[in-house]
């Protein structure tokens, strides 16, 4: 994964965006929509890359690459 990546996780206060490696979140947001809106915007305005998003259940339950990132999965990857 690039440092451009980014992962919406369950937060104490609802949902995180952080960077990998990150000590801190980039921002905590109410839904998990909202956290992941934010996170495409930071991939986007970076250049491009991964973002991927954890389950209630601490599982990772979706990914998504933000253009010009390189999908590893384009023909498998109709969700969005």
């Amino acid at each position: 994964m690039s440092g451009n990546d980014r992962y919406v996780v369950k937060h104490a206060d609802g949902w995180a965006v952080t960077g990998g490696g990150a000590e801190r979140a980039s921002g905590v947001f109410r839904t998990q929509k909202e956290a992941e809106g934010r996170a495409k915007e930071i991939v986007k305005n970076l250049g491009g890359g991964e973002v991927r998003i954890q389950g209630r259940d601490g599982r990772w339950r979706d990914s998504d690459t933000v253009p010009p990132g390189n999908d590893p999965n384009p023909p498998k990857d109709r969700k969005h």
